[in-house]
């Protein structure tokens, strides 16, 4: 029984260690979807997505001097602070959950073509969760106000939602190849096929 208990508690903590890391590597793709998003479709600057995330936190200066300098044709200003605190607080996020989802499939050990949709699931309910409740509490607690709380209809529903499928996608995949159960007979060990 003790023995049963560390292999799971092991599953979990390593499900939660690759999580963090898939986590990670999910909000870069979504960064770097939002901002190509934000400066070639959008026209509204390429690190406007980052100075976005960070005024829940500090001024909206670099966010709307951002919007203000691509309207007059300059879709690069940047500003290391802003970017910065934006990066910090997206990657930290994107841990957090990646985590979490981790952990699930350490515990659950689904097959690895049902994690990647699981992932790609999680992103959405991540986004849903972040748009009616996240966002409105740290928009409130912070003082960051319309900007923070009404982020997906700012960014537009659709490439939010776009966003955070990219996400969970890459978290997914990033889970179901170290953490993940196999996905096919040919996966298991050749003992096991054999039984």
């Amino acid at each position: 029984m003790l023995a049963h208990l560390e292999r799971h508690r092991a599953a979990l903590q390593r499900g939660a260690t690759v999580g963090v890391v898939g986590g990670v590597l999910g909000a870069v793709v979504m960064a770097m979807y939002a901002m190509a998003v934000s400066a070639a479709v959008k026209d509204v600057g390429f690190f406007t997505p980052l100075y976005h995330i960070a005024s829940a936190f500090i001024s909206p200066t670099a966010m709307m001097t951002s919007m203000g300098q691509a309207a007059h044709g300059d879709s690069i200003y940047f500003t290391a602070g802003p970017a910065i605190v934006g990066l910090i607080v997206h990657m930290m996020t994107g841990a957090v959950a990646g985590g979490v989802f981790g952990a699930l499939v350490g515990w659950i050990r689904p097959a690895r073509t049902v994690t990647v949709a699981a992932g790609a699931a999680f992103g959405l309910l991540v986004m849903v969760l972040n748009a009616f409740i996240g966002l409105p509490i740290v928009a409130g607690l912070f003082g960051g106000g319309k900007p923070i709380s009404d982020m997906p209809t700012m960014v537009g529903w659709g490439t939010f939602t776009i966003e955070h499928l990219l996400f969970g996608l890459v978290l997914g995949a990033v889970v179901a190849l170290k953490v993940a159960g196999p996905s096919f007979a040919t996966d298991r060990p050749l003992a096991a096929r054999a039984a």
